[in-house]
């Protein structure tokens, strides 16, 4: 006896997301052995799995292991995955460790935005100018020009914070200080690609849709702000903290479905979420829920990943778009690297923090992926410009580590050459912020 179409589907489903998740602890240790974030391995796992599949077996045994429908379900169970996790994310922008204000700040987070936004508007133009229409697509300009130079002012929050907790940079100046204006960034970048999303999907007529959503969004996220710090909330989640972490989860899931329904960024409803449960310290109960779904999120990630390569990667591909590759990765590390640094240095930062803090924010990694993922699903990237940018994405990321290291190894030798003989050499850049603080009061 067969078994009804739902079970056999479920199991299907069921049985791809577990080969993904099989598949993503050796590409893990795989990056890093190289010295690379596990993100630019899962990325690179999503890459290579549809164009393997059909390379060993052709088009008829990828339509036998991911038929349509196994795959529309993967890409939910993709989706739900990245809204968990980021729930984790908006979480622990709320942690003072990454609390960093003043001049500084904003003039690193303006350097950082304005001068990519510029750039990117700069291959916006190129695209146009080209009137290749596998590059340049059907969408409306605005749409396309506002997409692109979002794409290249975008930096990674997660990846950029793990790159800070792996080089036990988090707690200095330059750590905290990178974090809060990654944080600034991609608030812009997230307003930005929902206004460019609805001028593909109907035009400016879709901005005042854009408005009210936005509002209600606000007023849903004040609310379950208030109802989640109030009493019975917290000892609600300390006995039952199972059905507190199921609570967030469906939120979660369930806030970032809407948005994705109306061809908005579903990533906002996910961090709103992780901002709105209250921080109430490592070992309590909302911190502890939060942990578990980002935990449950950060695990079914590279099924978001692999899902996305499904779908673009398995595409007739005539072979990378060289020109609009190289010109794309040249203006995003110009971009990000140079406006970061004249941001800093207008900012009172050394030549050397400078430096530090433009290789940092030109991570771009996951968040990369989102952007453009969303662009791609609103048909304002075409396949060969979407492959431009994820080859960017990848470039960017994985160079971060290596060029960091440099800077890091420059900085040490002009310390040793500075400092006077039989005095030990000492990097302000390296030095906690509260020390730097203080430092900076004395007379």
């Amino acid at each position: 006896m067969s078994l009804p179409h739902w079970a056999a589907l479920t199991g299907h489903v069921a049985i791809a997301v577990a080969v993904v998740l099989a598949g993503a602890p050796p590409a893990r240790a795989l990056a890093r052995r190289l010295g690379q974030p596990a993100v630019v391995a899962e990325i690179a796992l999503g890459m290579i799995a549809g164009p393997l599949v059909l390379r060993l077996g052709g088009s008829g045994a990828l339509d036998l292991l991911v038929p349509a429908d196994v795959h529309t379900g993967l890409d939910h169970v993709g989706h739900a995955g990245l809204a968990l996790f980021l729930v984790g994310v908006g979480h622990e922008l709320k942690s003072p460790s990454v609390s960093v204000r003043g001049r500084m700040v904003a003039t690193t987070a303006a350097g950082a935005v304005v001068v990519p936004l510029a750039c990117g508007g700069l291959l916006a133009a190129w695209v146009l100018s080209t009137h290749d229409p596998s590059l340049r697509g059907h969408a409306p300009a605005p749409a396309l020009v506002l997409l692109i130079a979002v794409g290249l002012s975008v930096t990674a929050v997660p990846v950029l914070a793990r790159i800070l907790v792996s080089r036990g940079i988090l707690e200095t100046h330059v750590g905290r200080l990178s974090m809060t204006s990654a944080v600034l960034i991609d608030i812009a970048a997230w307003v930005l690609l929902a206004v460019a999303v609805g001028l593909a999907s109907g035009g400016t007529g879709n901005v005042p849709l854009l408005l009210l959503v936005v509002c209600v969004s606000a007023a849903v996220f004040a609310v379950l702000r208030t109802t989640l710090r109030g009493r019975w909330a917290r000892r609600a989640a300390a006995g039952h903290p199972r059905v507190a972490a199921v609570g967030i989860a469906v939120l979660a899931a369930g806030a970032a479905a809407v948005l994705r329904e109306w061809d908005l960024p579903e990533i906002l409803g996910a961090l709103l979420i992780g901002v709105a449960v209250p921080t109430d310290g490592p070992d309590w109960p909302w911190t502890r829920a939060v942990h578990t779904v980002s935990g449950v999120g950060r695990a079914l990630v590279p099924v978001f990943f692999v899902t996305t390569g499904l779908t673009v990667f398995t595409r007739e591909f005539d072979g990378l778009p060289w020109a609009a590759t190289a010109i794309t990765v040249f203006l995003a590390v110009v971009g990000k690297l140079g406006g970061t640094y004249a941001g800093a240095r207008m900012g009172g930062a050394s030549h050397v923090d400078g430096l530090r803090l433009g290789v940092l924010l030109n991570t771009r990694g996951l968040t990369e992926l989102v952007v453009l993922q969303a662009g791609f699903s609103a048909g304002i990237l075409t396949s060969d410009l979407f492959l431009a940018m994820v080859v960017m994405t990848l470039v960017t990321t994985t160079m971060t580590g290596p060029v960091y290291s440099l800077v890091e190894a420059r900085a040490a030798r002009g310390a040793r050459v500075a400092a006077p003989p039989g005095k030990q050499a000492t990097d302000p850049g390296r030095q906690p912020t509260a020390r730097r603080e203080k430092e900076s009061t004395r007379p």
